[in-house]
């Protein structure tokens, strides 16, 4: 089968610092690919390296294959910043791990959601754009979204404004949308609920999705291969129920040992990663 993205040896620095060290992996259509591991493994860096959004500082060599909607493949590390922009919220849409930074705090919602429509389609008209808007938003359960569309970040919840990013990532119907920690700044019932909303749409869109977390438990409700991260390696890749019921590498053991269940005996200490 063919992938729509297959990253070969990646590999990024930042100076003398190495962050991702020759990782490869492949993303089919319509499949979710949970990239797992510790703060400082290497996850975030990746992504960013496949969006384009790493800046001059990092040095960066490998192959990132983006296969068009022509069926062309692309090496997106080689295209032009141009291109890259084209593809950028267009067939590749990111969402931030913290929407409090990543929302514009003195710009209404409505109009940071409309603003990512109208990049993509110039010659829209504002009514055009606001009512695109206000369809993303009721998509993902914005109450009262069109009344609502002149309000501003500060005044939604954490989970409104985490769904308010998905709205504009998925405004422009992309095919691969990365979720870089969507939940962790979430309560559980709150992520539970966003997660959700991420498995309804990835379904109803059959969008090929990448979400990055720490935690394998929540990996483990939206993913159908698992890949895990330490110090910039991909250590181990397999399909979900493989990773989380017969792990391989040590340090995947160790992640999942570290985790309190129900069965976890409360005289013996956790394992350590």
């Amino acid at each position: 089968m063919t992938s729509l993205l297959q990253v070969e040896n990646l590999h990024v620095a930042f100076g003398s610092a190495v962050a991702v060290k020759d990782v490869s992996f492949q993303l089919q259509a319509g499949e979710v690919l949970g990239l797992v591991g510790e703060s400082g493994s290497g996850k975030s860096v990746t992504s960013l390296a496949i969006m384009g959004l790493l800046g001059a500082a990092a040095q960066v060599r490998g192959k990132i294959l983006w296969r068009g909607a022509d069926g062309e493949a692309t090496d997106l590390l080689t295209e032009s910043r141009a291109g890259r922009r084209r593809l950028r919220g267009r067939e590749i849409a990111m969402i931030f791990q913290e929407p409090m930074t990543a929302l514009n705090p003195v710009m209404s919602i409505g109009r940071q959601v409309a603003e990512a429509a109208e990049a993509h389609a110039p010659g829209w008209t504002g009514r055009e754009a606001r009512r695109k808007a206000i369809e993303a938003l009721e998509a993902v359960a914005i109450p009262d979204a069109e009344r609502r569309f002149s309000d501003y970040p500060h005044q939604f919840s954490g989970g409104q404004r985490q769904r308010i990013l998905i709205a504009m990532a998925l405004i422009n119907k992309p095919r691969l949308l990365i979720a870089d920690e969507p939940t962790t700044a979430l309560d559980v019932t709150v992520q539970a609920q966003v997660l959700e909303l991420l498995r309804e749409l990835q379904r109803t869109h059959g969008l090929a999705m990448l979400f990055i977390s720490h935690d394998l438990a929540v990996v483990g409700q939206v993913a159908d291969r698992i890949a895990v991260m330490r110090h910039g390696l991909l250590l181990e890749a397999g399909s979900c129920e493989q990773v989380l019921k017969d792990p391989r590498h040590e340090y995947t053991k160790s992640l999942l040992a570290s985790v309190p269940t129900m069965r976890t005996d409360r005289d013996q200490p956790l394992a350590r990663v």
